[in-house]
C-alpha cells in the first residue's frame, strides 16, 4: 500500500482488509461505491489514495469531497494536516461568510476542497471554484446526505463538474438513490460483515422513575474517568440533562444543532481533547464527528429506529477496539424489537465514585489564529516559555482562522492564565482565556 509514512503520522499500525481493498479499488476503477458500517475507517480508505492522485505542485483545486456536516468537512482536513501530505486542504461549509471563503480560496489555493453540499453549490454557482481541473469527486456519507435534504443540491453540483473522471460514493447504508447519481459502478459491501456491535457489551440499565436524571446520575459515577457520549431525543433535553450534571459536579461539553458554530467547535474541541469527560448530544454527533477512544454509548433517550441505534453506538469500538452501550429505560418503556442480547446493569452492584471524576485537561482559547500567521509549534512554544509549562502539560492544540484552543494540564490553568495575562504572543497582544 505504500502508506507507512502516512499511517505513522497518523498514529495507525495498519489499513483494515476493508480499507485495502478499497485502496486497491479506488486506484483501479472510476466509479466506485463503498458499503461500510459506521465507524469501520471508511474516511481514510478513500483519503490515503486520493491525496496520491494530487499534485501538490499544481495551485488548483483538483479534487472534491462533499460531506453532511461542517463538523466532519474540519475533522477530514485535519486528518489531511495529520497525514504529513503536502497537498492543501481547505474547508468550506455554511454559518461564515461566503466572501470570506473566496477569499482564503484565493489566498491558500488548495488542491483539495472538502466541504458541505449547499456551499459547495453555492461557490460553484458564483464561480468561485474553478472546475476544468478537478478529476475526482466523493461524497462521503451519502445516506446521510439524503437524510439532511440535500439531494438536490448533490444533483446540482454534479452538473457543475463536467470534467471529472472519477466518482467514489461512500455511505453506513444501501440505498436505490445511489444508483440515480452513479448508474454503473464497482460495488464493496461490507455491511454483512462482523457487525461493529460484537466488539460492544450492551447493557439496560432500568430507571426506577420516569425522570431519569439521577440514574443517569448514578450510571456516570460507575465511569469513573472514562469518556461517554449521552444521547438524548431534542435540542431542549441536551440543555436540561447537561445544567442537571453540571449541578451534580461532571465537567462536560453540549452539542446540538441549534447552537452557534462556534460553540459546537468549542464542545467538541473540549471534548475531544479530554477536557470534558462526557458530551450530551442530539442524534447530530451519531454520524461525521471522528471520537477517538470512546468508552461508553449511553441512550437517555430511546432512539428513533434501528438505523439510528446502530449510528448512536458505532462512535464507540470504532476501527478493532472495544466499547460498552447503555440503553436507560424508565418504569413505561420497554426494549425495542430490533434490541436483543443486552444484559441487565445493577447500578446497586456497581462500583460508584463518591463524586464525579475531574478530566486531566482545561481547555484554553487564544484569540488569534491561521490569519494572525499562528501555529501550533508557536503555541506550544508560547505556553512553555511564557506560561512556564512542561511539554507533557500541554495537550490537544486546534488552530482555527482566527482563533485557536489549547488542552492545558487542569492543574496548571489557573497560575497558567495568570503569567499569560497582558502577554503577547508573536509581538500579538490578544484574549486568553477558558473555554467553557
Amino acid at each position: 500500500m505504500n502508506f507507512g509514512y502516512e499511517l505513522n503520522r497518523l498514529g495507525v499500525d495498519t489499513l483494515n482488509a476493508m480499507q485495502q481493498d478499497t485502496v486497491q479499488a479506488f486506484r483501479k476503477t472510476d466509479s466506485l461505491v463503498l458499503l461500510s458500517p459506521t465507524g469501520s475507517g471508511k474516511t481514510l480508505a478513500y483519503l490515503l489514495p486520493l491525496l496520491e492522485t494530487i499534485n501538490s505542485q499544481q495551485p488548483v483545486v483538483q479534487a472534491m469531497v462533499i460531506v453532511p456536516s461542517r463538523e466532519l468537512a474540519l475533522q477530514t482536513c485535519e486528518v489531511v494536516r495529520q497525514s504529513g501530505s503536502p497537498v492543501k486542504a481547505l474547508a468550506l461549509y455554511g454559518g461564515r461568510p461566503t466572501m470570506e471563503e473566496h477569499r482564503s480560496l484565493r489566498g491558500i489555493q488548495p488542491q483539495l476542497v472538502i466541504g458541505t453540499p449547499g456551499r459547495l453549490l453555492d461557490h460553484l454557482t458564483k464561480g468561485n471554484i474553478e472546475t476544468s481541473a478537478i478529476h475526482t469527486l466523493v461524497i462521503d456519507e451519502f445516506d446521510k446526505c439524503l437524510e439532511l435534504g440535500f439531494r438536490d443540491e448533490l444533483t446540482q453540483v454534479f452538473s457543475h463538474l463536467t470534467h471529472v473522471r472519477k466518482r467514489v460514493l461512500l455511505s453506513a447504508t444501501d440505498n436505490p438513490e445511489i444508483t440515480k447519481f452513479l448508474p454503473t459502478y464497482t460495488r464493496l459491501d461490507y455491511l454483512d460483515d462482523t457487525p461493529i456491535s460484537d466488539r460492544i457489551c450492551q447493557y439496560v440499565v432500568r430507571s426506577p422513575l420516569k425522570d431519569k436524571l439521577e440514574t443517569l446520575r448514578d450510571l456516570l459515577l460507575t465511569a469513573g474517568e472514562e469518556t461517554s457520549l449521552v444521547f438524548v431525543g431534542y435540542r431542549e433535553s441536551v440543555e436540561r440533562v447537561a445544567g442537571y450534571l453540571r449541578q451534580q459536579g461532571f465537567v462536560l461539553s453540549a452539542f446540538h444543532g441549534g447552537m452557534e458554530q462556534r460553540d459546537r467547535e468549542q464542545a467538541l474541541f473540549r471534548f475531544v481533547a479530554g477536557s470534558a469527560n462526557i458530551l450530551v448530544s442530539t442524534d447530530l454527533a451519531s454520524r461525521g464527528l471522528d471520537i477517538p477512544e470512546l468508552n461508553n454509548v449511553i441512550h437517555y433517550h430511546l432512539p428513533l429506529n434501528q438505523e439510528a441505534f446502530i449510528h448512536r453506538n458505532g462512535r464507540t469500538a470504532r476501527w478493532d477496539k472495544q466499547g460498552r452501550s447503555y440503553l436507560i429505560l424508565g418504569p413505561e418503556e420497554s426494549l425495542p424489537e430490533y434490541v436483543s442480547d443486552m444484559e441487565n446493569y445493577s447500578l446497586s452492584e456497581a462500583n460508584k465514585s463518591s463524586r464525579p471524576s475531574l478530566p486531566r485537561w482545561e481547555s484554553l482559547y487564544i484569540g488569534k489564529g491561521k490569519k494572525d500567521k499562528l501555529s501550533r509549534g508557536d503555541i506550544a512554544g508560547f505556553l512553555m516559555k511564557v506560561g512556564d509549562l512542561q511539554k507533557d502539560e500541554v495537550g490537544r492544540i486546534d488552530v482555527r482562522d482566527h482563533y485557536s484552543y489549547v488542552a492545558v494540564s487542569r492543574k496548571q490553568i489557573s497560575e497558567t492564565l495568570a503569567r499569560l495575562r497582558g502577554q503577547k504572543i508573536k509581538g500579538m497582544k490578544t484574549i486568553f482565556e477558558r473555554a467553557r
